[in-house]
């Protein structure tokens, strides 16, 4: 199993419409094949300097690999992430 997070930051102003869509519109992320357990999250914790994160889990290499090359991933990163994310730290995790 590999979890994928990303902790990040957005450049829209907190609680706007812009916000709120684009953490809508990354479910668009859950279409594709291998990915599970998807989570959007907010960040609480005065210790973090991240706003949001994602969360999600692969069976093994092979299904992140197939969501890393996914025309609806790449689209993603391109077309909202690329443009909207100020600030990100991306962590893979497998379990030990």
């Amino acid at each position: 199993m590999i979890r994928h997070t990303v902790a990040f930051n957005l450049k829209h102003a907190k609680g706007s419409a812009e916000e709120k869509k684009f953490l809508d519109d990354a479910l668009v992320l859950t279409e594709i094949p291998g990915v599970q357990k998807f989570e959007r999250l907010r960040q609480t914790s005065p210790k973090n300097s991240f706003s949001f994160g994602f969360s999600m889990e692969f069976a093994d290499q092979a299904a992140y690999g197939i969501y890393d090359g996914h025309p609806l991933h790449v689209a993603f990163v391109r077309d909202r992430w690329l443009v909207e994310v100020s600030d990100f730290m991306e962590t893979d995790y497998v379990a030990i």
